[in-house]
């Protein structure tokens, strides 16, 4: 593909944001799907609800939430900025951070289904032989939910691939920042004469997601195969 500098310099950047995305929301959606597959509390239909607000708000408000948050005004923006130095608005790490919040709900939902479908039974047997709650996470129920785990990485990175809205609201379309595929796309498209670049662009998001989609697919059942299920 036929790809100028700076165009390259947009597909590497969108693979080091949906990469940064995911190391950063997978932790996060593998300890919220174990709390709401095994969980048994008060408020947790709610919780359930908040952690899909991606799902169903309009991009752009989660980009406006996440100014509001961590802004350099925000509560959360002004105290890392007066204690680490960080600021996340209009940065790379900014970015990383709008996409992970976009795709968390798609990882979450792809673990818990996995954990869901774990046999109790095989947990109460290492219960009863005396390995502790960490021992049987890491041991029986972690593996056996390793598709899943894997299948919701992958799918969070290609879908991270396309995330539009909540990043140019709260990380800009920086050049060599914040300016992924699809706001270079999208920046072609203001341009006179920009659209066989936007063509260019536009072919290679789409190698990229059908490369992601075809990893998660193919993993997941590799792992599946492996494991048993």
């Amino acid at each position: 593909m036929n790809l100028s500098a700076e165009e390259w310099e947009a597909v590497w950047l969108t693979l080091r944001v949906a990469a940064r995305a995911v190391g950063f929301g997978l932790p996060l959606a593998l300890l919220g799907a174990f709390v709401l597959a095994r969980g048994k509390f008060r408020g947790r239909a709610v919780l359930d609800a908040v952690v899909h607000l991606p799902l169903v708000l309009p991009p752009v408000v989660i980009g406006w939430l996440l100014l509001l948050l961590f802004g350099v005004r925000g509560p959360i923006g002004a105290w890392l900025q007066a204690w680490f130095g960080v600021r996340l608005v209009f940065t790379t790490a900014g970015a990383a951070l709008a996409c992970g919040v976009m795709v968390f709900p798609l990882m979450l939902r792809a673990i818990r289904l996995s954990l869901e479908g774990v046999d109790p039974g095989l947990e109460q047997a290492a219960r009863t032989l005396g390995a502790g709650p960490l021992d049987r996470f890491l041991t029986i129920t972690l593996p056996l939910a390793a598709p899943g785990v894997l299948v919701g990485a992958i799918t969070g990175f290609a879908a991270s691939l396309g995330e539009f809205g909540a990043v140019i609201t709260f990380a800009a379309s920086v050049p060599g920042q914040t300016q992924t595929l699809p706001l270079a796309i999208y920046a072609a498209l203001q341009t006179p004469g920009g659209e066989a670049a936007a063509a260019r662009l536009s072919l290679a998001s789409l190698a990229l997601a059908l490369g992601g989609l075809g990893a998660a697919e193919w993993a997941g059942r590799r792992l599946r195969a492996r494991v048993g299920r």
